[in-house]
């Protein structure tokens, strides 16, 4: 079974990088025989907050990354960054968990290939 990892690195509005990657994250969880793993890092750790706001018509990061763990992915929000942006563990969206950097190593071993955004 293919596995797949994500590192998302940047905000989850200003650029598209990240949503671009949870594009992608979100189309290949659902296929058939296909894991996904997402790990956010940085600035993309405010990818993972709740109750986002945005305009009528624009992507919302809290929605694809839900997307990506209905259908059976992991994603992990490591604890420095969400510490460092002041983002409080209540304040994560219900498919993502807090997570360290040992747990992102585990993954780029488990992983088959590994895509940086």
């Amino acid at each position: 079974m293919p596995k797949t990892l994500f590192i998302l690195n940047d905000p989850p509005y200003g650029t598209e990088r990240s949503y671009n990657a949870l594009r992608l994250a979100g189309s290949l969880s659902k296929r058939e025989g296909e894991e996904v793993r997402v790990f956010l890092i940085g600035d993309a750790a405010s990818c993972a907050k709740k109750d986002q706001k945005v305009p009528q018509g624009y992507y919302n990061a809290e929605v694809m990354l839900r997307n990506v763990g209905r259908h059976g992915g992991e994603i992990g929000v490591c604890a420095t960054c969400m510490d460092a942006r002041g983002i409080a563990d209540t304040e994560l969206t219900d498919t993502t968990h807090r997570s360290t950097l040992e747990e992102l190593t585990n993954w780029v071993q488990w992983a088959d290939r590994t895509l940086v955004f």
